[in-house]
């Protein structure tokens, strides 16, 4: 099979293409022929090493060979203890609690990873779903507890996690105010933002808007400039950015929820099927849809990863490691 593998940290230009052996499935796990595959900020970390954080599996050579956790696909072959899945079933889910690997064409998933795909979806959609959309939906739902009415903030609303933040935060009947570069307002406009933010022109944190939810997703300013424009009993949720904010808020947030009944946390990210199945239903139902920017062949990783890298995605970047239209003539 063909894979994308890097050895050391650095940049894109690591990543190799080489033919590996197919690997065959543990007895709870099945293999998938990998049909998309979508490219997270996490995986732009762990290639690069940095955050230092990112080295947690491995401090001076990467514990993974493979990146790329959000898949979707068929299953090929079943391990002699998997019960829910047969070969044939198309599925989708982010197996980064079970080795990553998704830039390849084979992949070995532990079934407990993996929700069916609907017919409706296509194997790209299903896999810019996984990270991004279950962080929304944990940021928005179970940390910040959102409610009908309140005014939320999505700093960083135009990426992946963003895209769908707003979304979900509009089915709740939130006003949603979204910041993010000049390029990306106009399409978060037409998904129904209620106020945009250009953060090149305005720093909402120095506005006198306060909100009852704020969900961060490239948190890098001062946990003080957040606290401020939090309305009393707001809650202030970091998905991503810098590691001396996630350091005040571990110190300070405790502190500031006792005080001041402000709630500013962190969200540690926790791949959940529960969350990937109602994502699927609200995606069937026709109120949540991803947002693709581009797609890339697997031996355009490269290029992925970077244009990923450079910060101006709008939604998701995919990876087709088999097209739409292959997948058709082989069914």
């Amino acid at each position: 099979m063909k894979a994308i593998i890097y050895e050391k940290y650095g940049t894109a230009d690591v990543l190799k293409l080489k033919e590996l052996e197919i690997p065959y499935p543990q007895d709870n796990e099945v293999l998938v022929k990998v049909h998309a595959v979508s490219v997270n900020s996490w995986d732009w970390d762990l290639l690069r090493g940095k955050p230092f954080l990112a080295r947690m599996g491995g401090l001076f050579k990467p514990k993974y060979k493979i990146l790329g956790a959000d898949i979707s696909g068929r299953v090929e072959v079943i391990g002699s203890n998997v019960k829910k899945l047969v070969p044939g079933d198309e599925v989708f889910g982010d197996i980064s609690w079970c080795g990553w690997g998704g830039f390849a064409e084979y992949v070995c998933v532990h079934e407990d990873a993996l929700s069916i795909k609907p017919a409706s979806m296509t194997f790209d959609q299903a896999a810019a779903i996984p990270q991004a959309a279950v962080l929304a939906l944990q940021g928005l739902c179970n940390k910040g507890q959102i409610k009908e009415g309140q005014t939320v903030l999505i700093n960083g609303a135009g990426g992946g996690v963003g895209t769908f933040a707003l979304q979900i935060a509009k089915l709740h009947g939130a006003k949603v105010t979204c910041v993010d570069s000049p390029v990306k307002l106009d399409m978060l406009m037409a998904m129904g933002a209620d106020h945009v933010i250009d953060y090149t022109r305005e720093d909402f944190t120095q506005k006198d808007q306060l909100y009852d939810l704020i969900l961060d997703v490239v948190g890098i300013r001062s946990i003080f400039d957040y606290k401020r424009v939090l309305n009393p009993n707001g809650t202030y949720v970091m998905v991503g950015g810098s590691l001396s904010l996630i350091l005040q808020l571990l110190c300070l947030g405790p502190l500031f929820s006792k005080t001041e009944n402000k709630n500013m946390v962190i969200l540690v990210h926790r791949p959940n099927k529960n969350d990937q199945n109602i994502l699927k239903e609200l995606f069937v139902a026709g109120k949540l849809v991803p947002v693709i920017d581009k797609r890339y062949k697997l031996n355009q990783t490269k290029e992925a990863i970077r244009y990923l890298g450079e910060g101006h995605t709008k939604g998701k970047v995919v990876i087709s490691v088999e097209d739409e239209e292959t997948i058709k003539n082989n069914n």
